[in-house]
């Protein structure tokens, strides 16, 4: 039986409803107007430009940031430093760590602005009779990937607390993921409450565990809802950029 590919990631497009740090722009250029362009480049005569065919199609990326889409976080966006050697970027980690057993954890039910625990990860792991293995691929599912292409993306969602985050890495996992705009509170709603609690520890809590244990975390996955709890493969290959802080990733999860 062919194994069933199923796509996690999201389209890389212009969306007139995301927020400016978020926009893509790409150029397309169509296979008439670089008909043209070869014949001028190359010095190539009309007479020998091939009869049966108009050219060949082009695109140009003209904006986009390596956090703007599906993308998987490198050690060094979290910090320069973690566990007191320098941070892995991007082209650094092994692609031995993108590639394993994939476990999907159910946090639909939890409601905007409330942290994912520990507890809740054990709860929805236990219902399935799953026990974490070191080198799993961990998808924490909210269902939020709904919001994609709209001013909320952004600004709603659950988010995974410290403390569950520190729980997955300390099970062995290594990569983890969710289908929301990133992997903490939203950012707004964290820097609010930072203010209201005056504690300096509360910003960006999920994401600055990379600064004490190294981890590397999915954020924009999608589709997470055509997946079971488990039996079934994920690849994460992200582009190899030099120096990156993350980069863009096709998420695929391979059911055998």
């Amino acid at each position: 039986m062919e194994p069933k590919i199923i796509d996690l990631s999201k389209p890389i497009q212009y969306n007139a409803g995301d927020p400016w740090f978020m926009k893509v722009k790409i150029k397309h250029k169509s296979h008439k107007k670089s008909h043209w362009l070869i014949r001028l480049a190359l010095g190539l005569p009309a007479k020998l430009f091939p009869k049966n065919w108009t050219g060949w199609a082009d695109d140009k990326i003209k904006s986009m940031g390596l956090h703007s889409t599906t993308h998987i976080d490198a050690p060094w966006h979290y910090g320069p430093v973690v566990e007191g050697k320098p941070a892995k970027t991007i082209d650094q980690i092994p692609l031995e760590w993108c590639y394993g057993e994939g476990i999907v954890i159910d946090c639909t039910h939890k409601e905007d602005f409330v942290a994912i625990t520990g507890d809740d990860l054990k709860q929805d792991l236990d219902k399935n009779g799953i026990t974490i293995k070191p080198g799993n691929i961990v998808l924490i599912r909210t269902d939020r990937d709904k919001l994609m292409g709209t001013p909320d993306f952004p600004n709603k969602g659950t988010g995974m607390s410290r403390e569950a985050t520190e729980w997955l890495i300390d099970q062995g996992v290594k990569v983890m993921g969710i289908d929301q705009w990133g992997w903490d509170l939203p950012l707004k709603f964290m820097a609010q409450k930072a203010k209201e609690l005056n504690d300096p520890e509360y910003f960006w809590e999920g994401h600055r565990v990379g600064i004490d244990k190294e981890y590397l975390h999915m954020e924009q996955l999608t589709n997470l809802s055509a997946l079971p709890p488990s039996g079934f493969k994920i690849c994460v290959f992200p582009l190899k950029i030099v120096g990156g802080s993350a980069a863009p990733a096709r998420v695929v999860a391979i059911m055998e």
